[in-house]
């Protein structure tokens, strides 16, 4: 054989390995047969997948190629992984990293740190506590105090989904000023922003802030400015819970407006609503606000769960003043007659604000003895025990060392579907990554933590059609990944990484309801991590390719 007849047989039998002749396959993984939804917006086109590695490699027809495994989505769409942009998920997933209630939704990445807590930067002290917390309730043995531990922790924890998070301002206020309301020194506030630089140059995704919690709530507008300054010059991301969602709900969109004008932030604002029905009537000026400034040239958006009734801590309903300090600190005044005389005024306020103590439920309790009340409203635990409302939320706040969790049935479902609607308005769980066994499994939480992403796709898009599916879709995937910065992700394209959702448009639903919340929805059939199956056919596979998202500026 002549050298260039040896060159040219070495070079077919070179690209017949690449073309599938050799038993080593092109592709560990073909999707085939599916309908594409691409998430950048465009219609769904029947296209196959080839991925190989962590990553999509092809996209087209791939009939005549190759791989280890092939998965068939006929009647099926394709879509990118879902990105949960707003989340309190963080040591749930060194409980159980399986991410049980939101990998079966086809959340792919979630995002923690939400309205203004995240698991970083800690005091001593308040490592010590969280340790202390962690080892009791779960039997984990691990302590962190910087951004950088944490997300190091997370990823030696492999967990089945991708995580990223935020820093929260509440905590970084503790860190350096304390849970008083007080307002930093010049030197304090100089730290601050030395430690978010910190914890951005680790990883995090910005500042969020969550204005109706204490210690976030004693900052004023000049704090946070400086704080999304430091923000902006990392090309972060500013996510806020506003400082009220009921009775001045406009004013607080107009202060975050005015923090992303003066700091030029990217703005992100937390779960739009309007509580209580006296201010139902305030969204379409709430839209109104957000997207005249969307269109001055303010990069500002929003995000919003599928839901009418909001989750917090039953701690919300004592004022501001009354929840500084540690938890302590809050218990002492709930047993002092003077506090007292000042704090049942603002709690029976707020009650007939919501319209009456029907609409609070209780959804969690930490001691076997409380556990009767999940589930029943503060007036059905009223009539249980004998008490006075006001009485019933002292005594079990200070039972349960202030670790009570409540849905408030506060809103309105036209107002939503206008919410939904929003070309600037993503998708967002505002729940945590729980399971339905384990110590993850206790409790009633909002459904939201098992249903929002197919309660979206079913029940508004398919049924409802407040939007289409692919707008849908695009609300899930490239918007929010376009918005945080996630390089290579939120799209089905050549040389991203291959985390994709296929499910049954005809019949993908919620099944999680405020009486029985730990339900897996229908229809959400395969979701695939950084290239490894983790739902095969609605059941987890065990595999383990989540992955910490760091924030590269």
């Amino acid at each position: 054989m002549q050298r260039r007849d040896f060159i040219k047989t070495a070079t077919l039998a070179s690209a017949g390995l690449w073309l599938g002749c050799h038993p080593r396959n092109r592709f560990d993984l073909i999707i085939r047969n599916g309908l594409l939804i691409d998430g950048l917006g465009n219609p769904a086109q029947r296209m196959d997948v080839g991925i190989r590695n962590s990553k999509i490699i092809a996209l087209g027809d791939l009939s005549k190629t190759t791989a280890d495994r092939v998965i068939d989505a006929n009647g099926l769409i394709i879509s990118p992984g879902f990105i949960d942009i707003h989340t309190h998920t963080d040591s749930e997933l060194l409980a159980n990293p399986r991410g049980e209630s939101k990998i079966h939704q086809g959340v792919t990445t979630e995002v923690g740190g939400n309205c203004g807590s995240s698991p970083f930067p800690l005091s001593d002290d308040d490592s010590h506590e969280l340790y202390g917390n962690l080892k009791d309730r779960y039997g984990i043995s691990k302590r962190w105090q910087t951004a950088d531990e944490f997300l190091a922790i997370i990823e030696k924890a492999r967990p089945s989904l991708n995580y990223a998070s935020f820093t929260g301002h509440g905590d970084l206020r503790a860190f350096v000023v304390g849970k008083n309301d007080v307002q930093p020194t010049t030197a304090q506030l100089d730290e601050m922003k030395r430690v978010l630089a910190e914890t951005m140059e680790t990883g995090s995704l910005g500042l969020s802030t969550g204005l109706e919690y204490a210690p976030g709530s004693y900052a004023k507008t000049d704090e946070i400015i400086e704080l999304t300054k430091v923000v902006a010059h990392y090309n972060g991301v500013y996510a806020t819970h506003i400082r009220n969602e009921d009775d001045t709900v406009e004013e607080a969109i107009e202060e975050a407006l005015e923090i992303c004008r003066k700091s030029g932030v990217s703005l992100q604002i937390s779960h739009l609503k309007a509580c209580n029905q006296s201010n139902w009537h305030k969204v379409d000026h709430m839209l109104e606000m957000i997207h005249t400034a969307h269109d001055q040239g303010l990069p500002v958006h929003a995000d919003r769960y599928p839901y009418n009734a909001w989750g917090t801590g039953l701690s919300s309903f004592l004022p501001l003043w009354s929840r500084q300090g540690d938890t302590d600190d809050i218990l002492i005044r709930l047993q002092n007659k003077d506090d007292l005389a000042k704090i049942k005024p603002y709690t029976e306020s707020r009650g007939k604000r919501i319209g009456g103590w029907d609409r609070v439920v209780i959804s969690n309790c930490r001691s076997e003895k409380h556990k009767i009340y999940e589930g029943k409203s503060i007036l059905d635990c009223v009539e249980i025990t004998g008490t006075e409302p006001f009485e019933f939320i002292r005594k079990l706040l200070i039972a349960e060392q202030n670790r009570v969790g409540v849905i408030g049935f506060t809103m309105g479902e036209n107002n939503l579907k206008k919410v939904l609607a929003s070309p600037l308005v993503m998708i967002g769980s505002d729940g945590s990554a729980v399971a339905p066994y384990g110590k993850l499994g206790e409790g009633k939480p909002h459904p939201r933590f098992y249903g929002t992403f197919p309660r979206v796709l079913g029940k508004y898009a398919r049924e409802e059609k407040i939007l289409d599916l692919v707008t849908a879709v695009r609300k899930m995937t490239s918007m929010p990944a376009e918005k945080l910065g996630l390089k290579q992700r939120g799209y089905l394209k050549e040389n991203y990484f291959a985390d994709i959702v296929i499910f049954n448009p005809k019949t993908v639903i919620d099944n999680a309801c405020f009486t029985d919340p730990h339900l897996y929805p229908t229809g959400i059939e395969h979701v695939i991590v950084n290239g490894k199956v983790t739902i095969e056919n609605g059941e987890h596979t065990d595999t383990f390719a989540g992955r910490v998202l760091r924030h590269s500026g």
